[in-house]
């Protein structure tokens, strides 16, 4: 179970749900009441929590999405932002990235990262 702060609790389901293809689970789980599972039931749990406290800009702990190649990063960079992601301007690319750094709509950093990246 990952737990996501959050200051829009409705917002972040939809985001989430859209992002990931995950389902809000009707009865809750482990303890938390907005929880969002994926459909399919594989992949992690995450829990939505009600918080007060700006994401910090540079987060130790955050989301990675894989993805193939450098054309379903943009892609999906593209998609996630028609949903609501912001897209960060980054201070920490290497020269190389094979990572796209976003926010959702609460302000919490996850990446894109292209597996099939090849280093110059």
């Amino acid at each position: 179970m990952i737990a996501l702060g959050v200051t829009d609790v409705p917002r972040a389901i939809r985001f989430w749900t859209g992002a990931l293809d995950y389902r809000l689970h009707p009865e809750g789980f482990g303890g938390w009441t907005n929880v969002l599972v994926p459909r399919d039931g594989v992949g992690t749990p995450i829990a939505l929590q009600t918080s007060v406290e700006p994401p910090p800009e540079h987060p130790r702990i955050h989301l990675d999405l894989h993805v193939a190649d450098l054309a379903e990063q943009r892609a999906e960079a593209e998609r996630l932002v028609s949903l609501g992601a912001a897209r960060v301007d980054w201070d920490s690319y290497p020269d190389d990235p094979d990572f796209v750094v976003l926010a959702d709509p609460d302000g919490n950093r996850f990446c894109i990262v292209d597996l099939g990246h090849v280093p110059r």
